[in-house]
């Protein structure tokens, strides 16, 4: 049998006008600016006007650890939005914007897949409405007058070798991790080593997830630490006077975008910050606004729920005040078997030993959300036409015996339709007493907030903090930012820093090499294990399939 790919199945479709997609989720034009006929942005002054109506239900769309068998996490928030409104309920969508590394290096698309898309497809995943290039253009202006500050007789003092602010591309470019910049002369700048970050690495694009309107956002900016001077004392953006000039360029880009799904159900679809090295969640303003418009607000984070959901919770929703109502866990019968061992190639034949072998690792993560976040928890069993009837069967049955409900979901097949269990099931769950917690305290010491997530949430045995970490956290301690949340930089592939150690890994110890302040997001990043900023392209990127016709028609965007 011959499938559409999801271009072809996105191409297809009839969209309505965004007008009509505004009026359906309550958005008055007068908040409206129009990106052409399918795509607008909302004035967030739209919060401001709805203050007093109260909240929707938050719902979490999070995965087990991903595997090159695929999940489809994306594809089943879709699915689940689409499947609610099929039963009568205001529900809207709240996703991240899709990064163009990906999108031209391993994944492809990043809209959802099959019946279960957000359109258009092809602008979501490109350019859409700028506002990855307003990120990337905010963060190097940063970074333009940094060096010019320096250049100009560094008034400041700042310390060549201590940094820390790179430069950001939207794309997959290893050779610009590491570079000397400053070459060719006196009057060209001052030599140094630097680097580059992938724009959604910036901490420009997590102070943008994280503002909640202009004011907020030039303060956060301003915030941004940008290196230190030769006296150890920390270099902001405020005083570049970079702050309001950063703004200034993301003041359009604050404003979340709206778009729709196959089915016409509303979608945000704004921020994008990677979740090994970022905290991978869409922003706090496209959340806040699909809880005021919808009774259920569906939204995701990013990788497994070690992370995306670790810091969903501990990052996002602590620092924004959220509570989710309901979580669902994505999984799908090859991935469950590829942790079970057997390989990408061997996926489509049953084998009931591996996939019992590989379901650790669903029940970590559903142990996880039940037990350290207190959140009531639904199985979404992702269908492959691979699936056998037993296979399904012993998914279920593990589930049961740890009291959660695994629900097929057959939204890339049929699309709403295909997920109108699960959301009865999510519906169910919102109605379940909810013990929303935090995996840490906010006053604990740094290395102990490090140590929690390892042992809690990755179920590690020991926590090795390098010296070079635990200096910089005594460091950081004495600055006076011991207070702010961690957000780990690890592998997705693996609970444990090893991205060779798949399943549910025992008796391990997480490494941290290094730690950072990003005091405009307000957190503080740990780096473990080989993670990088600057992601590469593989040796066959998903670009050379990318091609756009005598028409304008783009193809291979999966």
């Amino acid at each position: 049998m011959e499938y559409l790919t999801d271009i072809e199945i996105a191409q297809a479709c009839r969209m309505k006008k965004i007008t009509e997609i505004a009026a359906l989720a309550g958005v008055d034009e007068a908040y409206l600016e129009q990106y052409g006929s399918y795509k607008a942005k909302v004035d967030y002054r739209l919060l401001r006007d709805m203050a007093e109506k109260p909240d929707g239900k938050l719902i979490l769309v999070t995965a087990i650890t991903p595997t090159p068998a695929g999940e489809g996490k994306t594809t089943t928030s879709v699915g689940l939005a689409d499947g609610l409104r099929r039963l009568g309920k205001n529900a809207v969508l709240a996703l991240r914007e899709p990064s163009l590394g990906p999108v031209f290096g391993v994944k492809g698309g990043a809209a959802g897949g099959g019946r279960a898309q957000v359109v258009p497809m092809e602008d979501i995943n490109l350019h859409f409405t700028g506002d990855f290039h307003a990120i990337g253009a905010a963060n190097n202006l940063l970074a333009a007058m940094l060096d010019n500050h320096i250049q100009q007789g560094n008034a400041l003092g700042i310390d060549c070798k201590r940094i820390t602010w790179k430069r950001a591309v939207d794309m997959n470019d290893r050779q610009l991790r590491n570079i000397v910049s400053g070459l060719g002369g006196r009057m060209q700048g001052v030599p140094r080593e630097d680097g580059f970050e992938i724009t959604v690495a910036s901490e420009v694009m997590a102070v943008l997830c994280l503002a909640s309107d202009i004011p907020d956002l030039k303060a956060r900016l301003g915030r941004i630490i940008v290196g230190y001077t030769y006296d150890g004392k920390p270099v902001t953006a405020r005083d570049l006077k970079a702050e309001g000039a950063m703004a200034a360029l993301l003041k359009d880009a604050l404003k979340p975008n709206l778009v729709q799904t196959l089915e016409g159900t509303p979608a945000f679809i704004h921020g994008g910050p990677f979740a090994n090295i970022a905290h991978g969640c869409n922003s706090v303003t496209a959340t806040r606004m699909a809880l005021k418009l919808g009774d259920y607000a569906v939204t995701e984070a990013g990788f497994a729920a070690d992370l995306g959901a670790e810091k969903f919770f501990d990052i996002k929703c602590r620092m924004a005040g959220l509570t989710p109502a309901a979580v669902v866990v994505v999984a799908t019968v090859r991935a469950l078997k590829y942790h079970g061992g057997v390989s990408k190639t061997e996926l489509g034949a049953e084998n009931l030993d591996a996939l019992e072998r590989g379901m650790p690792n669903l029940l970590r993560h559903v142990e996880n959300i039940r037990e350290v976040f207190g959140l009531p928890c639904a199985v979404a069993v992702n269908a492959f036409p691979t699936d056998t009837a037993a296979e399904l069967a012993l998914v279920e049955e593990k589930c049961r015996e740890k009291g959660v409900n695994a629900v097929l979901s057959e939204v890339w097949a049929k699309g709403g339709a295909g997920g109108t269990a699960l959301a009865e099931e999510v519906v169910r769950l919102c109605g379940q007493p909810n013990h929303f917690a935090f995996s840490y305290a906010p006053d604990l010491p740094v290395e102990e907030k490090i140590r929690a997530i390892a042992k809690r949430v990755y179920h590690a045995k020991h926590l090795l903090m390098l010296p070079a970490a635990k200096k910089k956290a005594a460091e950081i301690e004495a600055l006076g930012f011991g207070g702010l949340p961690v957000c780990m930089a690890k592998t997705q592939y693996s609970f444990s820093d090893d991205p060779a150690l798949p399943g549910a890994p025992e008796g391990f110890t997480v490494q941290v090499s290094d730690l950072k302040v990003c005091a405009g997001a307000g957190f503080i990043v740990a780096y473990t294990g080989d993670i990088m900023t600057m992601p590469g392209l593989p040796r066959v990127p998903a670009a050379e399939k990318i091609d756009v016709d005598e028409n304008g028609v783009i193809s291979g965007l999966f």
